[in-house]
């Protein structure tokens, strides 16, 4: 099956980083795969099965065509905004606009922290710190992402990776994740990077404000 899996990935015109994030894994995991050093788990062949349509039979056991269906490519080949020469990203706290919600809500009376000039890079609407070690070790707590806001769920591509504001309980939490397709239609299965943290499945309702993640720039302490 492995050999298949970049077979798939070309005829689909992805990336590796592309195929990576849509299954939920890492670049490396994914090059793993294709190499034969690494199997493929279940939740990726169900993903690879049922949202691209891949034939499970060929997928298997190399019978009959590639697809079920004709899958639609240009929905992978114009995932990339157009890059900038160079741009001058806000850098926000979180603690200072009292969560996404009202940063996203009105951005221009926000006072950044200050500004990220990095060339080369597409359209960002802001950055902000990362907290927690639920995309360890793609991302660790301190590094910095840099984000483009997003209207609706509906404007998401399944697998990508997001900064959200979630409705725990009347509170806010603001995490990074991977998002794929749940099984229910009003949910979405929320994907860390670090094995240790496990697949949540929420509802969209309870989703406050989202951003799709442009880029990290790792921050590390030097002593």
């Amino acid at each position: 099956m492995n050999d298949r899996i970049k077979l798939i990935r070309k005829a689909l015109g992805m990336t590796q980083e592309q195929l990576a994030q849509h299954l939920g894994i890492g670049k490396a995991a994914l090059s793993m795969i294709e190499t034969g050093r690494a199997g493929v788990s279940a939740r990726n062949r169900n993903i690879l099965v049922q949202e691209l349509n891949v034939n499970p039979e060929w997928l298997d056991g190399g019978k009959g065509q590639m697809f079920n269906a004709e899958p639609d490519l240009t929905a992978y080949r114009h995932r990339t905004d157009n890059s900038l020469p160079l741009q001058s990203v806000p850098l926000y706290s979180i603690e200072g606009t009292a969560g996404l919600v009202p940063l996203f809500t009105d951005s221009a009376r926000m006072k950044p922290l200050n500004y990220i000039h990095i060339p080369n890079l597409p359209k960002c609407d802001g950055a902000i710190y990362v907290a927690g070690d639920s995309m360890y070790p793609l991302l660790k707590s301190g590094d910095i992402v840099l984000y483009k806001q997003l209207g609706s769920i509906d404007d998401i591509f399944w697998g990508d990776m997001y900064l959200l504001s979630l409705d725990l309980d009347g509170e806010e939490y603001i995490t990074v994740k991977y998002i794929q397709k749940a099984e229910r239609d009003d949910y979405v299965k929320l994907v860390s990077q670090n094995p240790h943290h496990a697949d949540k499945e929420i509802a969209k309702s309870r989703i406050r404000a989202l951003a799709l993640v442009k880029a990290s720039i790792r921050m590390n302490s030097i002593r």
